[in-house]
Formats: structure tokens, C-alpha cells, sequence
């Protein structure tokens, strides 16, 4: 369609011209007659022509070269015959019907057969069918049913001359039905598959030359290479050859070879199917364009070298397009950081010259105005107004614009889970700052999200049951960020439900405060407890989005509870009542790259909390504990980790203090193959369920049943190794609790075992299985742990 337009339109052009040449002959010759409408069958012509355009008319004035007649116009009328209507003998004569015509027609084909049958076999008799046959009469060769099977016809059929059509059908019995004969017959020998191999020739030198992996890249990008080296035929090997040539003229353009040629051909083997074939790329990448000129256009910048500075493009060194963008990139990146918000990098323009291998680089960018952080608006449908939005940022008015402050400002914003969607953009206001650059509006387009919700979870351990918790949370109930969480605990061991007022970003960024409410019983092996705790605190923590290096936290809390005791004068428990209060101090320092699974760096945390128990008048004491961890990876999928904890109490006897306030080992997050709380003192127990009245009761009379102690030191080690979203875990864990205020590392029991890991998104899924090393009495052969997150 588009040639059959461009040749039509060609036409036209000339039909114009030459009408142009026609009207300025009659214009000499008289005036033009009126113009005529268009014929129906040209109407469709009109729509093409009317899209051609025309040329505008010559001025009134304009002075018009002489042009002879093509002929004159007399001697043309002479040349068109006359029509006499009233003396045409043939115009009064009256119409021959439909069958006169085609037996006319048919008598006049018949001749000229006739004719030419003459010329090949002369002196033969030809019978023509007669022109005077009256309408009702038999078609030539006598059979009607030839055409439609009536022998008596109105309008005769056209003549038949083939005698076979009139010869009589064999009997039904007697047809013979010949198989068709090809002229070739197939003998099952086809190849279906062609065998290739791929040859690349020359371009080792320039491979050699550049960093990048030319070979390698070909080898993963080819459509020769990705498909085995087989191909239904030589054409779609062909087809393929083409497509790889300009693949690697593409590369080595990347590389600044612009003026590569690449020539393929197919090369046969010796064998007699000619398989395996050859694909050859024949390779002449020729000279390499290098940097003669690198200029950029732009009006001056604060510093002077800022864009010059931050392109790191030398001259002489080759064009190679991908430290080309990565220089126009790190302009682009770097403008903004240093004051520029609205600076754009335009599109480059490289000349190059092939006569001597030079590329004159060129980099438009305009820089825009040099901006200062001024206020803050915000729109939309907002969790929070504009004062919340200071509070979060971390630049103040007046500073030089940075967009990695924005950035910053971006994150926080999303890290406080109340948005679906969040924007924060620079607006110009055109008012000047004291230096000449112009105060930025940082404006922030909020879209609020849900801000309930629902969550669970779930956990098991050797020694603590199954453990299940619910929660319910509106993370924006008391503006800005004040949550409101509800949630429960229902396990086989521990029970309870609390309320927690939490407030994030509390008066400053990454600080929480937070008050609670809470009711729990716990039955451990150790002890048995209700208990009622209300408390506060203030904390600058990690999250998964913000870890910190440095963090800290202090508060206070009242504890209530009634606890069961081993009672060492009595030699049994005894249900106690304690009232506690105290206060809280926790700092810790962190080089790890991950919350829940690091993989290099260290952990070093300080916890101290001075108590007082009202059991018997105030006694007051120190709760103190370190912890300390590290991380070494080796190669890209083993990671050697460690731990060591102590902790000690000072200033109570362990008989004065509450049993949930003591020190207590074993578990998942302790010793592992041990039962929660079942490392340390134990007491030895008369066995309620040991009855010596029944004969057949096999019960020991005494158990032995933990304490906990003041004072503890616990080790560990994991190598811990990773293949795509699993990973198997080896430990060894070693630990012990003391009667006394100071651990003397003595009696330490060790805890050997495997554990697996599946990594998700928010961390990995924990499954250690563990046993005791020197299992001794009493002591489980198998302890299990289901956890998120890693054990350290």
C-alpha cells in the first residue's frame, strides 16, 4: 500500500503539472470553461488528491514566460469526428436477445479455432454450429445434459468441442482408482535436526584489551549458544548468524568499537551429511575511539569544578558506554547532594571521527537554581500534620539542600508503617536566602494506609510447650504515632494478656516511649508464678529498616507476684508473695548488617537493673548482665558465629529473692539441648505423684526440680552454612548458673546438635534439634526449638 500511494502520488504530481501546462496554453487561447463535476467513478480520487498539496497561485502581477500550444486548438476539433445520432443506421436497429449474442459469440470463437486448427492440420472438416438455430433448440454435439442436464434450452450453452466430456461414464464396478505418484518417494533418510558448532575469529585482541568479558557476554546473549547447537535447518542457522553478528557489533560499540564489521558464513565438515556444520563470525572490530574533547556545557556551579569534579571521564582513555552512564550518573546523583535540586543532565553528544579514531564527548546539564531546606506542607490523606514531619527529619532550616536528607526523611516516613503510599518532593517558593540561593518547600503527599492490625504467632521449646500469641494493634489511635496495642498469650506453660501504650519518633527520631499493662501466670519447672507488672520505658533502638550502631533505653518498672519457692529449712515450696520495684538500663553497640541474620560485624550489649523487694522489709540489689556476639563469614555461603554471655546478681541472698528474678540456663536462646531453665541448682523434692501407699506406682519418691542461681556464664558456637533459602547449622553451646553473685566457670555442661533454616523476607524460620553431652539423670535425650530468627 505505501509503494502503490508513493507511485500514485508521483502520478498525480505530473497530472498537475501537465494540467498546469494545459491551462496557460487555453488561458491564450480563451477563457478556461467552467469547471465540471467530478465523475462518479473518479470520486474516490478526489480524497488522494485532495491530501496532495498545491502549489499557491503566481501573484497577479507576475510576469509568465510565453508558452506555445502543445496544438492548436482549431486544428484539434478538426481531429474529433462528428456524430450524426439522426443518420447512424445502426443506433435504429433493434437489440439482439441474450442467446443470439452468445451464439454469435460462440460461431466467432469458432472460427478463430477453426482457423487455427487449419494452420496445424489442414484439409480437416470442422463443423461449426449454426448461427440460425432458433431459441428451444440442441446445444452443439447433442447433449444438453453436458451443461445442466435440460435438453431443451432456452438459452444455448457455450459449445463444447472436447468429445471425451460426451463420452459415456465407465460402470461404478469397473472404475479403476491409481494411486498419485510422486516424482520423488520418501525414504525416511530426512535429516530433521542440523549439528553446529560456533567458531568466533578475531576477536581475542580486542577481548584482551577490555575489562569486560566480551567472549563471555556473546557466549550468554548468543542465539547460536543458547540453543545447544541445533537448529532445524541452514536457514534458521543463518538466521541466527545474523542476529549474532549484530549482537556483537553491539558489543564491541559498548566497548568503543564503532566501526566493527562482522562476516558470517557456514562451513560443512568432512562427513558425508556434511554434519557437524560450522557458524563462523569472522571478527574485524577495528580501531578503537578514544576521548579527544570532553566538554560540558553548563552555566557556573558552587564550586567552580563541582560537575567537572564528579565526571570521571579522561581524555584519551576509550568511549566505553558503560563508564560513560556511570559518570553522567554520578553527576546527576552528586548535584542534588550538594545543593542542586532541580539539576537535569541533558543528552550527551559524542562525534566521532573515523579517519582518526576521536570522539569529542559534549554533556549539556542545567544545573538550576542552588537551593537551602526553608518549611515543610503536606497533602492528601494525611496520618499526621507538618510539625510531625520536622521531628522526623534530620536537616534543618537554612542547611544546603541535600537529597540524601530527603531520602532519609522518605524511609522514616515509610518505616512508620501508616502509608500506602508516601512522596517527598522539593518545591521552589522564590524566596532568596542571605547568600543568594533560594529556600526549598519539602512537600509531602500522604496517602494513609490501614492502621490495624491483626498478628500472631507461634513457638515451641524443649521445657517451655507450645507457645502461642495474638495481638491487636492501631499503630495511629492518639496522633502522631501513638499505638495502641492488645495481646494475649495462651501456651501450655504461660498464660496472660497485657495493654501497651507506645509512642514512636517521641519527641525525637528513632525514640519510643512506652507504657504497660500486664497480667501473666507462668508454670515452668522451675516455679510457678502470677503475676501483675506495670511499666515504662524509653528506648532508641534498632528496627528492620533502621538499625542503629549505638542504641539505649531506660525506664522503671512494679511487679506483683505470687510465686511457689523451694523452701531450703523446710525442705518444701512454699507460695510467696513479692513486691518489686526497680529501675532499668540497657546500651549496646552494633556493627552487624542485619537484626535476625547477620553475617559479619559484632554485638556487645549492657543491661543493668537496680531492684528493691518489699518480701519482708526493702532489700535492695543489682540485676547485671552482658551480652556479646560475633560474626565472620567465609566465602559466600559458610558464616562462623559466637556468642558469650554473664550475668550476675549482687546484694540479696537467693533465698530473699523472687525465683522469676533469678538466673536460670538451658534453652533455645541459652544452652540448647537442656530444657528451659533446667541448667543451675536444683532442689531435691518429694514426687507429688509418688504415692507409697499403691504398690504398683513405679515413681521415684524424690525429683529434683531447678532453683536458678545469681549468677551465670553461657558460650557458644555455630557454623552456619547457606544454599539459595535454606541453610544447615552445626553448634555447640556451653553453659552454667551459680549459687553464687560470680561465676566461677566451673561444671560446665555442653550441648551438641543440627539445626535447619529457611530464610524468607523478615528473616529466617528456626528448627534445632540438640542433645546434652554427658547426658546425666533425669535429662532428655532430644530437645527441640522452633523460633524466627536466628539462635544469636
Amino acid at each position: 500500500m505505501g509503494f502503490a500511494l508513493t507511485r500514485y502520488g508521483l502520478l498525480a504530481g505530473a497530472a498537475w503539472a501537465a494540467l498546469g501546462c494545459a491551462g496557460q496554453a487555453l488561458a491564450q487561447e480563451g477563457p478556461m470553461a467552467e469547471q465540471q463535476p467530478i465523475p462518479a467513478d473518479r470520486a474516490g480520487q478526489s480524497d488522494v488528491l485532495a491530501d496532495i498539496p498545491m502549489p499557491p497561485p503566481p501573484p497577479e502581477d507576475a510576469a509568465l514566460p510565453s508558452i506555445p500550444p502543445i496544438i492548436e486548438m482549431d486544428e484539434f476539433r478538426e481531429a474529433i469526428p462528428d456524430l450524426d445520432v439522426d443518420n447512424d443506421p445502426e443506433l435504429d436497429r433493434p437489440l439482439e436477445s441474450i442467446a443470439e449474442f452468445e451464439r454469435r459469440m460462440a460461431v466467432e470463437a469458432g472460427e478463430d479455432d477453426a482457423e487455427a486448427l487449419a494452420d496445424i492440420n489442414p484439409g480437416a472438416e470442422i463443423a461449426l454450429p449454426p448461427l440460425d438455430v432458433e431459441d428451444g433448440a440442441e446445444v452443439p454435439l447433442g447433449d444438453p445434459a453436458l451443461a445442466d442436464g435440460d435438453p431443451v434450452e432456452e438459452i444455448g450453452d457455450a459449445p463444447i468441442r472436447d468429445a471425451e466430456l460426451a463420452a459415456p461414464l465407465p460402470p461404478l464396478g469397473e472404475f479403476q482408482v491409481e494411486p498419485v505418484e510422486f516424482a520423488d518417494a520418501e525414504d525416511g533418510s530426512d535429516v530433521l535436526e542440523v549439528d553446529y558448532a560456533v567458531a568466533i575469529n578475531g576477536l581475542e585482541e580486542a577481548d584482551e584489551a577490555t575489562e569486560a568479558d566480551l567472549r563471555g557476554t556473546f557466549a550468554n546473549l548468543s542465539a547460536l549458544e543458547n540453543d545447544d547447537g541445533d537448529a532445524a535447518n541452514i536457514a534458521q542457522i543463518a538466521a541466527r548468524l545474523a542476529e549474532d553478528s549484530v549482537l556483537i557489533k553491539r558489543l564491541l560499540a559498548a566497548e568503543g568499537w564503532f566501526s566493527a564489521e562482522v562476516e558470517t558464513r557456514v562451513d560443512r565438515s568432512e562427513a558425508a551429511d556434511g554434519q557437524p556444520l560450522t557458524a563462523v563470525l569472522d571478527v574485524m572490530p577495528g580501531e578503537r575511539y578514544e576521548f579527544a574533547e570532553i566538554n560540558i556545557d553548563a552555566p557556573p556551579v558552587v564550586p567552580e569544578g563541582l560537575i567537572a569534579d564528579n565526571l570521571p571521564l579522561e581524555v584519551g582513555s576509550p568511549i566505553i558506554a558503560q563508564r560513560v552512564q556511570a559518570a553522567e550518573a554520578n553527576v546527576a546523583v552528586t548535584l542534588p547532594q550538594q545543593g542542586y535540586p532541580f539539576a537535569e543532565v541533558g543528552q550527551r553528544d559524542i562525534l566521532l571521527d573515523p579517519e582518526t579514531g576521536d570522539g569529542v564527548y559534549t554533556l549539556p546539564v542545567d544545573p538550576g537554581v542552588r537551593a537551602r531546606f526553608g518549611g515543610f506542607s503536606t497533602s492528601g490523606d494525611m496520618a499526621f500534620g507538618a510539625e510531625h514531619l520536622r521531628t522526623l527529619s534530620r536537616f534543618e532550616r537554612g542547611e544546603l539542600y541535600d537529597s540524601r536528607m530527603v531520602d532519609d526523611l522518605r524511609q522514616a516516613l515509610v518505616a512508620t508503617g501508616l502509608f500506602n503510599t508516601v512522596a517527598v518532593t522539593p518545591e521552589r517558593t522564590g524566596e532568596t536566602a542571605e547568600d543568594g540561593t533560594e529556600l526549598v518547600t519539602i512537600a509531602v503527599e500522604q496517602n494513609a494506609g490501614p492502621a490495624r492490625t491483626l498478628a500472631a504467632g507461634a513457638g515451641y521449646g524443649t521445657g517451655q510447650g507450645v507457645r502461642l500469641e495474638a495481638s491487636w494493634t492501631h499503630r495511629n489511635l492518639f496522633p502522631p504515632e501513638g499505638a495502641l496495642i492488645v495481646n494475649g498469650v495462651a501456651g501450655t506453660q504461660e498464660q496472660g494478656a497485657g495493654v501497651i501504650f507506645r509512642r514512636s519518633n517521641a519527641g525525637r527520631r528513632d525514640r519510643t516511649f512506652s507504657a504497660a499493662a500486664e497480667a501473666l501466670h507462668t508454670n515452668y519447672e522451675a516455679y510457678e508464678a502470677f503475676t501483675a507488672r506495670l511499666a515504662t520505658r524509653v528506648a532508641y533502638d534498632s528496627t528492620p529498616i533502621w538499625q542503629k550502631p549505638f542504641t539505649y533505653a531506660y525506664g522503671a518498672q512494679l511487679l506483683a507476684t505470687n510465686e511457689d519457692d523451694f523452701n531450703p529449712e523446710t525442705g518444701l515450696r512454699e507460695r510467696r508473695t513479692f513486691f518489686i520495684g526497680g529501675l532499668q538500663g540497657q546500651v549496646g553497640f552494633d556493627t552487624t548488617e542485619s537484626l535476625l541474620n547477620p553475617v559479619e560485624g559484632f554485638r556487645v550489649t549492657a543491661l543493668v537493673e537496680p531492684e528493691g523487694s518489699l518480701q519482708d522489709g526493702f532489700t535492695p540489689y543489682v540485676r547485671a548482665r552482658l551480652d556479646a556476639s560475633a560474626y565472620y563469614p567465609v566465602g559466600d555461603s559458610f558464616v562462623i558465629a559466637g556468642r558469650v554471655a554473664l550475668g550476675t546478681i549482687q546484694g540479696i541472698d537467693r533465698f530473699d529473692l523472687a525465683p522469676s528474678r533469678r538466673f536460670y540456663g538451658g534453652g533455645g536462646g541459652s544452652v540448647r539441648g537442656f530444657g528451659y531453665q533446667n541448667l543451675g541448682p536444683k532442689s531435691l523434692e518429694p514426687n507429688p505423684d509418688f504415692d507409697p501407699d499403691d504398690p504398683e506406682n513405679e515413681e521415684d519418691p524424690f525429683i529434683t526440680r531447678p532453683i536458678g542461681g545469681r549468677s551465670l556464664n553461657e558460650a557458644a558456637i555455630e557454623v552456619r552454612y547457606r544454599f539459595g533459602d535454606f541453610g544447615i547449622v552445626g553448634f555447640v553451646d556451653a553453659g552454667q548458673v551459680y549459687e553464687s553473685t560470680t561465676p566461677d566457670f566451673s561444671n560446665l555442661r555442653f550441648g551438641a546438635g543440627i539445626g535447619g533454616r529457611f530464610y524468607t523476607n523478615f528473616g529466617p524460620l528456626r528448627l534445632d534439634i540438640a542433645t546434652p553431652l554427658g547426658r546425666q539423670e533425669g535429662e532428655s535425650l532430644i530437645a527441640v526449638y522452633v523460633s524466627i530468627g536466628q539462635a544469636f
